[in-house]
């Protein structure tokens, strides 16, 4: 069974790793749905030789059609953009952001799921290593090239379990489906990025933001645990990024949890696909 700390690393335990001489990789994976591109950002200030991924290009793979807004990158275009980075076998690896987890948890489950070992989240991002007092540098930091063997090619069969549109009807059945977007998207209130509102039928809404405190750290996980019907659930956001932050915390606290990349981008696209509108679970007025 994982455990937090091989999911997880704190602002203090990262510094002394860094302090000590040992090897780490850090990746930044600064990204927002109304701002993907982080690079401005990251130039003005990163954690000392700190590396820029971006989401939208390296992270995802733009040339796939029919699943989604953000499908998942091809492990040899994956494995050209690790070594790129400078990651290389037996580093580990650390991952930030500094929007909700959001880019971090992305990246987690992308490299993990390529079959990297040795992948954590910074828990609270950036703003955990300000608070820290941690160093930051300025510029651009270009790496020696990376050693890394992607061993999972494709991720939609990789090391991290996803799920299929077709399973989606059967997951709802069970109570099993979660859909992680803000509550005003999952009841179709608002929908600022895809062409249809509303929620997959049968799926219950249990935001990512919900798993974070105030500082956006996680929640303990035993917080994260009762927020979620017993048993894995298979997971969903707009286009399988945000998703990745829920995933990130169930396995955290020992929970298997499945995720549906393509998510409400893939599922919404099929006219033939039905809509939800509302929130089922809710009490009548």
């Amino acid at each position: 069974m994982t455990t937090r700390a091989e999911v997880f690393t704190t602002a203090a335990e990262l510094a002394a790793t860094l302090a000590s001489g040992t090897e780490v990789t850090l990746l930044d994976v600064r990204w927002r749905l109304d701002r993907p591109d982080g690079r401005a950002e990251y130039r003005a200030g990163h954690l000392p030789g700190a590396v820029y991924v971006d989401l939208d290009s390296e992270l995802s793979d733009h040339s796939v059609t029919g699943r989604g807004r953000h499908p998942l990158p091809d492990g040899a275009a994956l494995q050209r953009s690790l070594r790129a980075w400078g990651v290389r076998d037996r580093v580990p690896v650390v991952v930030y952001d500094d929007w909700n987890r959001a880019g971090s948890a992305r990246a987690w489950w992308v490299l993990t799921a390529a079959g990297l070992p040795d992948v954590r989240i910074l828990d609270g991002g950036l703003p955990a290593w300000r608070e820290f007092g941690g160093a930051l540098e300025s510029g651009q930091v270009i790496p020696a090239p990376g050693d890394v063997t992607v061993t999972r090619p494709d991720l939609y069969t990789g090391a991290r379990d996803v799920v299929t549109a077709e399973e989606l009807a059967d997951i709802a059945a069970q109570g099993s489906l979660v859909d992680v977007r803000a509550p005003e998207r999952y009841r179709g209130e608002n929908e600022p990025v895809d062409p249809v509102a509303g929620h997959i039928p049968g799926a219950r809404n249990v935001p990512a933001t919900a798993l974070l405190d105030e500082s956006g750290r996680f929640l303990p996980d035993e917080e994260i645990l009762a927020r979620y019907p017993a048993g894995d659930p298979a997971v969903y956001c707009g286009s399988g990024v945000t998703a990745a932050i829920a995933v990130a915390a169930l396995t955290a606290a020992g929970r298997d949890a499945s995720l549906f990349p393509g998510s409400w981008s893939q599922w919404s696209a099929d006219p033939s696909n039905p809509v939800e509108i509302g929130d089922p679970s809710a009490p009548e007025a």
